[in-house]
Formats: C-alpha cells, structure tokens, sequence
C-alpha cells in the first residue's frame, strides 16, 4: 500500500483512488514529503509544501487530473483564489480555472470536500455567481458533479468538465445511446455507497427548483420519470437512433422536444395520464430537471432506484398520512417464493402501492416461462407472447390511492410491455364500486382491466366474493374505519353476543383487521395469501377472535417475523407475514387442502436487519469489507430471508420450501 493511499485510508476515504487516473495517483504520490514526524505535499500550482490534510490531498489529485487528463496549463489555473463579496474578500475559492482568451476571467471554479462531506455546493454556486464563471465543479473525491451555470440564476448538470481543448456545448451535446448511460452507471458503482441516489437528486432538485416552481412536484417527477422510460425503451429497441431526453439546446427547445416526447410515451402506455396533459414546468426550470436526470439509466433489473424516488415523493403527498409504505422488495421477493406462483394461476394484490407485488410475482413466473429470456429483470426487451398473456390475463391489482395506482400502472404497463389490469377503487368499500364503475372517465382509464376482473366474481353483479389463486398484499396499518355503512357488511367489524352469534356493529375497526377478511373472500377455494400485519395481531390476546377467524377458513402455512427496522425510516412497527391456504377438499373448486385440525405451521424470524436504525439499507460485504453486487450490478441488500442468485447464504424461503415438500402442499 502506498503511502496516499495509507494517509486517505487513515481518514476512512480509501475508495478515493479508484476514481483517479494512475498517473493522476503517482504524480500526488511522488510530491509527498516528511518533516519532522508530518507528511506535506508539493502544490503543483503554488509550487510551495502543505501540510497533506484528507481535504488537501483531494485538492492535489484534482489539481493533477486538470494538468494530465484535462490538459489545463499550470498558469491558467489557481489556488485559494479570493471571491469578493461586496466588501468581503475573505472568501477563497479551491482551485480556479481561468478563461483561455481571458486570463483573469475564471472559466470553472472548483470545490473539494474531503469523501467523508456532502457540504459546499451552496457555497460553490455562489462563488460562480460572484465571478461570473459559466462552470461550477464539486467532488469529495468519490462523487463528483459538474455544473453549467444558466442565466439567470440556474444550474444545468452536465455529464463532465470539458477538457482545455473542448467547449461546453461539446460536452453537453454530444449524442447519448443506452451505452452512455450503463458507462454513467459504473462510475456511480464505483463511487460506492456515497454516491447520490436518484432519491437525493430528485430532493436537490425540489430543493433548487421544485419548491419554487408553482407546481405539483409529484405530477411534474412523475412526468418526468415516465417519458425518461419511454425515451430509453424507444432508443434501446431501435426506434430512435439516440436518447432525446437530454438538455443540449435552448430552454424553450427543451420544453418543445420533451412534450413531444412525453406525448409519445403517454400514447404507448395509455392510462396513466390524461390524453391532454402536458408538462406544466417553466421552460427554465424544466431544463434544470432534464440536466439532472438524464445521467440515469431508469431501466434496471430490481427497480430499486424507481421505488426509492416514487415512495419517497408519495409519502409526501399521502402515503404517510395513511400508514401504508412501500414494502421493500426484498420482503416481496421473500413472499412470492414462498407462494411460487405459477403461468396458469391468477395473481392479485388489493393494496398495491408501487405494485411491487404483482410486478415480481410477473417476474417469478416469466422465469419458469419456457423460451422467455428476460428472467426477472424489468428490461426493454420485447417480451414473448406468454409473457404478455400471463400480465394480461392473470395479473390484477388494486389501490385506493390514485397517485400509488398511477405508480403502479406505469411500472406494470412497462413491465408488461403496454399490458395492466390495476384499478383504482377502494378495496375495503366494494360495496360502492358501481358508483365508479359507472363513471365514463373511469372506464375510460380502467375498462378494459375492469372487463377482466368481474369473470372472477363468484356472484353476478355481487363484488363481495372472487376466485383469485393468489393474493399478496401489505395492507395499510393507520386507522380505524369508523363509517357504518362500510363496516356493516364485515363479519370481524361485528361484536359477538353471549350466545357464539354476530352481535352488535362496533363504533370502529381497525383497517388491518378488514383488510384480513376482505383478503380472505377474494380467494378461491385452496388459494393461497401472503399479507403483512402488525405483530401485535398474532400476540395479543384481544386478536384471538380474530385468530380463530382465520383458522376456521383456513390452514396457516406461516408467520415470518420481519426485522424492527424492515419500514424505517416511516415507522418501526413490529410486522409479521403471514401466509395461508384456504381450505378446500373440492379438487374441481381448486387446489387440494383439506381441513384438519392436527397440522405442522412453518414459523421464522429475521435476524438480519436489512436496515440501520435510520432507515438506510445495509450491504452483504465480502471478508475485505468490499459490498457485494449482483450479477446486474446491483448492491445486494444484507438479509436472511432467501439465497440472493447463488450469492449469499439459504434463507427463510429456502427452509419454508423444504418444509412445504415435506408437508406435501400442493404448491410445491
């Protein structure tokens, strides 16, 4: 180990290295010095020792990046530069780049941070402002962003600094394929954990330019997001030569091209958006966002980077409020193995949020699909034709939020190339269906999915009972239901009298508790159901009603307790999955499960938290501490819940398998 390389380590920044050229790494490495017990460094523009501070020594290898890959000249560059401020010249910037016909205009200027600071980016975009400089570069070493500086006051992401032989524009207009973007991809790998999320960026942007642009920023995102979608699928199946989602021209000219392609996209995957609307951004304003997202590659195998931004920006609107949170996909691949759907069974959720459920369940199935290639990644690949069949045909979901179903229609349109049966109704309130079901604009939306939900009714015109094969759902928790005209036709929502009988309504239920008798009456006959609960319900003994009432419809499979942690940072409720069949000793009404009262229940919990205390996810590492990634490139989330692709340890799912086969149920 050199000794840059002990002195960063020393400062917990050993990832710095990797994201500088070797020559960039010998040139700092070879102007290292000691004196008496101290380590300096020689300052290739001051031509003077520092002392060789974390923060300084990433100033020198940007110094040294801007000499030997971006070919400034030394005497066009400048250190500790002073920003006035008024009256105030106490200000002193990084490293200056100067203007080549201008030298004493500065052309960029550059702040650097030591790996551990996310802070200065304020202070750089002011130092611009002061000079007047049209480049702005900010980097801790490990992540780095560059930004060109629009007037009036708005700052354009751009992909890299230009080199001394380059102009702005040739960086920020060169054309873009699929390429570019999986390149963009393995520098944010590189960057490791530090890195910004599209989660954080999506909040910068809100910070800098949503907060203040008179819009909805959930709709504006959410626009955004989609037509970004459309842009990548379009150029990777070649019906565009290059990416059209990028800033590289005038505001107004970005605004024209991206409703334009925003129009596309809406006619491709119809139902998520009104057939008129358009992208309410300023033209200013619209090109911040563009500059900042076109750098992502949205398309990715476990849709981790999408669910972080739209859970995030629906909480903010309603999630929250309601109790219900997106459940982590690896909960959600946990409880479609253990229920392993099959082609030929149908699948629903009737809680649906970002339909995580439903669109990894399509994904387990295309994977037993014969001759299908796009496994469980969610690709721009043209799917088979029994891919398609299965989404259109077997696939439903449910929510009573319109944002989350719009979600949720967009990533199983996309999903299933154009093809999605999610509605938007209130699953607990069936009774009222019709009202909405009736409305032209819904089954406008709506009808061709709709069309296919009521052949599961077991009642003409009666939407109490269904014959779902399987039902995955994390139901909201928040809330009691307190209208009695809703609970009315509940069962659990009843006292029971002295005499065993249903009694009196109660005055409030909780929803869960709906949820679970709702859920149960969507299921055929021998079918299956994963739901997430509160623990409490499988604890305290003012659920044991509610036990029973299960147990009598039908034979428990398991309960998994999940990690504490598992909902951070929206709550840290103790939840449970649980997972039944119903019984039925009927082999024409379904699968087999006839009814006994003597019978083996699978239990587990999770010992591996998946999350921190703050809510942030926790990585597999190998024995040198480096975090692990799939064979997608992605980081693999720390749990023992199942086998992640041959790369981690068995599971729960696993040993649930292996307990199903030895029990002889009928799904395995």
């Amino acid at each position: 180990m050199s000794k840059l390389s002990d002195l960063l380590s020393a400062s917990k920044t050993p990832l710095v290295l990797e994201n500088f050229l070797p020559r960039v790494v010998k040139a700092v490495e070879g102007a290292l010095s000691e004196k008496n017990g101290k380590t300096f460094v020689t300052c290739a523009v001051r031509h003077k020792e520092v002392l060789a501070k974390p923060e300084e020594l990433i100033r020198q290898l940007w110094i040294q990046t801007l000499l030997k890959q971006y070919h400034y000249p030394a005497d066009k560059l400048a250190v500790e530069y002073p920003i006035t401020f008024g009256r105030d010249t106490s200000k002193r910037a990084d490293i200056v780049i100067f203007d080549a016909d201008r030298p004493t205009v500065p052309y960029a200027i550059v702040e650097v941070k030591q790996a551990t600071s996310k802070g200065g980016k304020e202070q750089l975009k002011s130092y611009t402002h002061a000079t007047g400089a049209p480049l702005a570069l900010w980097s801790n070493g490990i992540q780095t962003i560059v930004w060109h500086r629009k007037n009036p006051n708005y700052f354009i992401e751009i992909p890299e600094l230009p080199t001394a032989i380059q102009t702005i524009e040739d960086i920020a207009g060169q054309p873009w394929t699929i390429d570019t973007l999986l390149e963009k991809e393995k520098a944010r790998i590189r960057e490791g954990n530090r890195g910004r999320s599209l989660r954080q960026l999506i909040e910068d942007m809100e910070d800098e330019v949503l907060a203040n642009a008179g819009v909805d920023v959930f709709e504006e995102v959410f626009k955004l997001i989609f037509t970004k979608l459309y842009d990548e699928m379009s150029c990777y199946r070649g019906l565009y030569k290059h990416l059209r989602f990028r800033n590289v021209n005038t505001a107004a000219k970005v605004k024209e091209n991206l409703q334009s392609l925003f129009d596309a996209a809406k006619k491709k995957w119809e139902g998520v958006f009104l057939p008129d609307e358009k992208i309410r951004l300023t033209a200013d304003h619209l090109q911040v966002c563009v500059g900042s997202l076109e750098e992502w590659k949205l398309f990715n195998s476990n849709l981790d980077i999408i669910d972080e931004a739209f859970e995030y920006l629906v909480n903010k609107s309603s999630k929250g409020e309601k109790g219900q949170y997106f459940t982590p996909r690896w909960v959600i691949d946990m409880c479609v193995k253990m229920l392993n759907p099959r082609e030929y069974e149908t699948l629903i959720d009737t809680a649906c949020g970002s339909s995580g459920f439903t669109v990894h369940g399509i994904f387990h199935v295309w994977k037993q699909i014969e001759g299908c290639t796009t496994s469980h990644l969610f690709t721009m690949d043209k799917k088979s034709a029994r891919c398609e069949d299965y989404v259109r045909n077997q696939v439903f979901a449910i929510d009573f939020d319109e944002k989350s179903v719009r979600v949720a229609r967009c990533l199983n349109l996309i999903a299933g190339d154009g093809q999605t049966n999610v509605l938007h109704l209130n699953t607990l309130d069936w009774t009222k269906w019709d009202e909405h079901t009736k409305q032209d604009d819904w089954r406008d939306t709506y009808g061709e999915g709709w069309k296919k939900f009521r052949r599961f009714v077991v009642e003409k015109n009666n939407y109490r009972r269904f014959n779902f094969d399987i039902l995955l759902a994390n139901p909201p928790f928040a809330g009691d239901i307190k209208q009695s005209d809703m609970l009315a036709p509940y069962e659990l929502a009843h006292k029971v009298g002295k005499d065993g009988k249903q009694g009196r309504l109660q005055t409030a239920v909780g929803r869960d508790l709906l949820f679970i008798e709702r859920n149960l009456d969507f299921l055929r006959p021998g079918g299956r159901m994963a739901v997430v609960l509160p623990q409490g319900r499988f604890n305290n003994a003012s659920d044991k009603r509610v036990r029973e009432f299960i147990a009598e419809r039908c034979r428990i499979l398991a309960v998994v307790g999940l990690h504490p942690n598992t909902f951070k940072p929206h709550t840290g409720t103790k939840t449970s999955v649980l997972f039944v069949q119903k019984w039925n000793e009927d082999p024409l009404a379904g699968p087999l499960c006839p009814k006994t009262d003597d019978y083996n229940i699978f239990f587990a919990t999770q010992q591996q938290p998946s999350k921190d205390n703050r809510g942030d996810k926790i990585y597999e590492a190998d024995q040198d501490g480096n975090l692990l990634r799939d064979d997608h490139g992605h980081w693999i989330v720390k749990h023992d819940l199942f086998n992640h692709e041959g790369l981690t340890q068995d599971g729960i799912a696993e040993a649930f398998e292996l307990f199903a086969q030895k029990e002889g149920l009928s799904f395995f």
